[in-house]
């Protein structure tokens, strides 16, 4: 039997100041409801006529179906991509103001 051994550099930090370009839980929880609302809203109002004859659990299953597909692999990480674009912005231009005041 033989055992692998993992290089320090393959283990990901776990600490948020190793990890700066990750937002915290609280951030990713409003992007991904940023995604998720607006992509319920309107299925709801586009599939609701068509769907009502059917049960509420069935419209439920059909409707998260389209969501949580296009929220995953389409909205949230353009939401994501933006949001680290702000961040960098907003630590770049910390970065000038600081650098101003030294000088």
């Amino acid at each position: 039997m033989t055992t692998q051994t993992t290089s320090q550099s393959a283990v990901e930090p776990t600490t948020p100041a190793a990890r700066p370009n990750v937002p915290s839980v609280h951030v990713r929880a409003l992007i991904t409801w940023l995604a998720i609302f607006p992509l319920v809203s309107v299925g709801m109002l586009l599939l609701g006529p068509i769907m009502e004859p059917l049960h509420p659990v069935l419209r439920a299953l059909l409707l998260t179906a389209l969501v949580v597909p296009a929220a995953v692999y389409v909205v949230v990480p353009r939401l994501m991509a933006g949001h680290g674009a702000l961040s960098r912005k907003a630590v770049e231009r910390s970065a000038q103001r600081a650098a101003r005041k030294a000088a």
